[in-house]
């Protein structure tokens, strides 16, 4: 694995689709991150994904850009930022869980609403253009302190590439702009993936969010010594599930060559649409429905018209991450894009959190198909204000026990059943619909 220069980018692959990556494969990748800035790199920013992304391999990418970097470089400075975005800070235990015995330390944390610089702005021209006429605001553009004013020789942006409902592919410098970005461009850019259609989006890496991404980092990004480590993870619940694919250098290549993998093994696509779908949402991953409603994002296109999905989240515990969204969220429902737009014209703190009206026209199923949420700790009249259906999760943990059932079709008590153990590994859609929403 050598690192090639293309158009002015550094950029190497290593893919191994049927045979995950060895250790050995990753820590050879890891050593080009570090090729445009030899010989010597003297204060490294890592910004890695947060508990939030366990399945990643982020983890493991992270520990061995800092065991390279303290190898190759003594006495180098070493910070890590998680790319929180909106999400709650991690926990210790967390912290430990994905990235191991690295020193407590070295963690920083995003505030997304503290802490930043600005940068510019996204003309409102360009927001109109991308969106063919939908919106016309300007995108105030901040990110974090450390990463805009930390005088770091290398900021290394680690992160997976799978199917996303706002960016289309996650990753790629979503990781800086969005991960450690401030409230407007979050807001923002969250809010234009919704009002431009995330059927028409997932899965595609060209689309109206990822425009404005780039437009961010050729104009005001370009001076940071940013290189990106991206991985393709193979199904984590199959026989050949772990890293199959990582692609490391500067500049938009490894985004891109990595979301033409992460379509091939991360999309499942299916002859005709799914009645009943069960969704387990895993404890230690999913703890608010703003991030547990993938189990709503991934499937709805794969989804009956008046089919029902199933969601199994013992974690879940609130519905936003933080206390204002998770108000809002409390307070405005999953009602459809009609009743959200709406909101978002009569009620100037909806306006003011446009991620979060983002986030409920993205948990909303339009009216097709039903939602039964089963939560961990959330009560029947607090998941009925928001517009599912309450589920018992003893009872429905039983009757569909995901220690027993096997990923995609199974059959319960005469009953056909489609399982997904973890949403947030990919997409499910019927070949008709992906093809339909310009999935060819």
């Amino acid at each position: 694995m050598t690192a090639t220069t293309v158009k002015g980018e550094t950029f190497c692959r290593k893919t191994a689709v049927d045979t995950p990556l060895t250790r050995e494969e990753m820590r050879h990748a890891v050593s080009t991150l570090f090729a445009p800035w030899r010989p010597r790199v003297k204060r490294l920013l890592i910004v890695p994904p947060d508990i939030t992304r366990a399945n990643s391999g982020a983890g493991m990418l992270t520990r061995l850009i800092v065991a390279h970097a303290r190898e190759r470089q003594p006495g180098v400075h070493i910070d890590i930022l998680p790319a929180l975005g909106t999400h709650a800070p991690m926990t210790d235990h967390e912290r430990v869980e994905m990235f191991g015995d690295l020193p407590a330390p070295l963690f920083k944390v995003h505030n997304w609403r503290t802490g930043l610089v600005k940068l510019g702005e996204v003309p409102g021209s360009f927001v109109n253009e991308v969106s063919g006429g939908r919106l016309e605001y300007a995108v105030t553009v901040e990110i974090s302190e450390m990463v805009a004013k930390g005088n770091y020789d290398l900021i290394a942006s680690v992160g997976q590439v799978v199917p996303h409902e706002v960016a289309g592919m996650a990753n790629g410098n979503k990781n800086i702009i969005v991960g450690t970005g401030g409230q407007d461009t979050i807001n923002k850019t969250h809010f234009l993936g919704a009002v431009c259609n995330m059927e028409t989006i997932m899965g595609r890496a060209e689309n109206p969010v990822r425009s404005v991404f780039d437009f961010i980092e050729h104009r005001y990004l370009s001076s940071l010594h940013i290189a990106y480590i991206q991985s393709v993870m193979s199904d984590v619940t199959t026989a050949r599930s772990g890293m199959a694919g990582l692609f490391v250098g500067t500049g938009g290549l490894p985004f891109r060559e990595a979301a033409a993998l992460s379509r091939k093994l991360n999309i499942t696509l299916l002859d005709t649409p799914l009645k009943k779908v069960i969704v387990y949402l895993d404890p230690r991953e999913f703890k608010s429905t703003w991030l547990g409603n993938k189990a709503i994002y991934r499937t709805r296109m794969a989804m009956a018209d008046g089919g029902e999905l199933i969601v199994l989240a013992p974690g879940v515990e609130m519905f936003g991450e933080d206390v204002e969204i998770d108000r809002l969220i409390r307070k405005y429902g999953y009602r459809g894009t009609p009743v959200t737009l709406a909101a978002v014209t009569d009620h100037k703190e909806l306006r003011a959190n446009l991620s979060a009206a983002a986030h409920l026209i993205h948990g909303s199923t339009e009216g097709r198909f039903s939602v039964t949420f089963a939560p961990g700790k959330l009560t029947r009249e607090e998941i009925a204000g928001v517009g599912f259906r309450f589920g018992d999760l003893k009872t429905l943990m039983a009757n569909y026990n995901p220690e027993q059932m096997q990923p995609g079709m199974n059959t319960v008590e005469d009953e056909d059943v489609y399982f997904i153990r973890n949403p947030a590994l990919g997409l499910w859609a019927t070949k008709q619909q992906f093809a339909a929403d310009g999935g060819k």
